[in-house]
């Protein structure tokens, strides 16, 4: 017989631990389809803040471009040098510079500049509006007849859609230049060749399938960001804002990889 004042099994709780968190999932799921919904409608009505967008521009772009190049250029070298040394053995290290365009145009272009946003910018997106929330920042506007979709989460979702594709052919143009300097530089590879086997074997369709998966990761990031900073309760307080700041950086990269599969296997 069971004692009644013993802790209860853990198993017992499993189902209801499941089941809660597969609500908790699908509620978050559905809120933030309706945000992404509203968001949209919210871009085609007037009046259109051109001000407001061009202010996130300027703090999406221009203040992470420094970053994403810097992120590429050294992603495109550890291509160089891995792509090289796996192909040497047998006889094909001629097709590095191949190796090493594709990639970066058609996967880690978009991936690297979409990681190195989402921690900078969507995780900043979460903190700010988060803030507002639990200061009553956006009940006000609300009392104002100002409504927050439009006004706070129009310009940055234009934003990052707008810019993550920019700074991705930023990051591409010096992961492939960083791989050209890694292999020309270490292995003495003749740097001419390495330019015309790029020029070669990069076709247009790599480029439409790198600047749609920027697109679709820029949307993901603001949208994930947005969300999370509006999901806060009033009464989080600082802990709340952190929380929510540390779940909008591990979602956004969960989702980063999902779409990177999904369109992947899709536009292949």
């Amino acid at each position: 017989m069971q004692n009644p004042l013993s802790e209860p099994d853990p198993s017992s709780k499993l189902p209801y631990i499941v089941k809660k968190r597969l609500h908790n999932a699908l509620t978050g799921i559905g809120e933030a389809s309706r945000l992404i919904a509203e968001t949209i409608i919210q871009i085609f009505k007037p009046p259109w803040q051109f001000d407001l967008l061009l202010k996130q521009l300027l703090l999406i772009g221009y203040n992470s471009l420094s970053v994403v190049l810097v992120s590429g250029f050294f992603t495109g070298m550890v291509l160089g040098v891995q792509g090289y040394i796996q192909l040497k053995p047998y006889a094909v290290e001629g097709s590095v510079a191949q190796f090493v365009s594709v990639s970066v145009v058609t996967e880690l272009g978009p991936m690297i500049t979409a990681f190195v946003l989402s921690g900078r910018i969507g995780a900043s997106i979460t903190a700010e509006l988060s803030t507002m929330k639990v200061t009553e920042q956006i009940d006000a506007l609300e009392v104002m007849g100002t409504n927050p979709v439009k006004y706070l989460v129009v310009p940055r979702f234009l934003a990052c859609s707008l810019m993550l594709p920019t700074l991705t052919i930023f990051s591409t143009f010096a992961g492939i230049f960083g791989g050209y300097v890694a292999v020309v530089t270490l292995f003495d590879f003749n740097g001419d060749f390495f330019i015309l086997q790029v020029q070669d074997h990069m076709v247009i369709r790599y480029v439409i399938i790198s600047l749609i998966k920027a697109t679709t990761f820029g949307m993901a990031i603001a949208s994930v960001g947005c969300y999370k900073g509006f999901s806060i309760s009033s009464a989080g307080g600082a802990e709340g804002v952190g929380t929510a700041t540390t779940g909008s950086a591990v979602t956004s990269l969960i989702s980063i990889l999902v779409l990177d599969f999904v369109l992947g296997a899709t536009l292949k």
